[in-house]
């Protein structure tokens, strides 16, 4: 019996693989995931829960599990956080809506990060030119936790937008998760707040809650406004030191 023939190493199963896993085949599929999850955000509208509400058939801590897992794939889909923080609050009170909301938020930013890290890190990081992206690159890099947490106090910078920018850095999973997850409680519980006292708009809870997205949106602006005019400030240009003088020059 003839033994099977080895197959090169420069076979085409070979050859498949390493294209189908190589930087950019992964970036494109995630691309393609991004769209896909896009278009069924479009198709579905999550948003008609403010008007529609919760399903029936789901109540109590089931509802509320199922909301927080719902609003993680969401956030991962680019569908907009306050939309779901204020359903939370409509949907399920102060209390269950915030513990919802808040699990969502950080299933969010994992599954993200996840996808980011795996499927984008190693075609993007060599992008990563110019001042600002540098900077940016920089601070996530060295200051994970920090920077992070200061994005999530400070709204600025769109929720899933920071996710993808950080898994492009070398910051790490627990930082992030950590940082998300104490960042967005004030944030995210005004919003909760707001939306479970909606039908009351001049009890001082609805008041409260909407001065501090004012306040934080408007806190938010001035440090992103800061921050653009130091990028562009200029270098200091230092002037060249002198010249030793030569010996001939000394001697003369």
């Amino acid at each position: 019996m003839l033994a099977p023939v080895p197959r090169p190493p420069g076979s085409l199963a070979v050859r498949c693989s390493r294209a189908l896993l190589s930087p950019r085949s992964r970036l494109s599929m995630l691309a393609l995931l991004l769209l896909s999850a896009a278009a069924l955000v479009v198709l579905y509208e999550p948003q008609r829960l403010l008007a529609t509400g919760w399903p029936p058939q789901t109540s109590g801590a089931g509802a509320v599990l199922l909301f927080g897992l719902a609003y993680g794939v969401c956030t991962a889909a680019f569908v907009p956080r306050p939309v779901l923080n204020l359903a939370a609050g409509a949907l399920f009170g102060s209390a269950a809506g915030l513990t919802a909301a808040l699990a969502g938020t950080v299933l969010g930013a994992g599954i993200a990060f996840t996808l980011g890290r795996l499927l984008g890190q190693d075609a993007l990081r060599p992008m990563v030119r110019g001042r600002w992206l540098t900077a940016a690159d920089g601070q996530l890099s060295r200051h994970g936790f920090r920077s992070m947490l200061a994005i999530r106090l400070f709204p600025g910078v769109p929720f899933a937008a920071a996710n993808y920018c950080a898994a492009v850095s070398r910051m790490g999973y627990v930082p992030f998760l950590v940082a998300t997850g104490l960042g967005s409680v004030p944030n995210t519980a005004a919003y909760v707040v707001a939306g479970a006292q909606a039908g009351e708009p001049g009890s001082p809870a609805f008041l409260f809650s909407a001065g501090f997205i004012v306040l934080s949106g408007l806190a938010a602006a001035v440090v992103a406004w800061r921050k653009r005019h130091g990028l562009r400030a200029p270098a200091p240009v230092t002037a060249p030191e002198p010249e030793p003088e030569t010996a001939v020059g000394a001697a003369r």
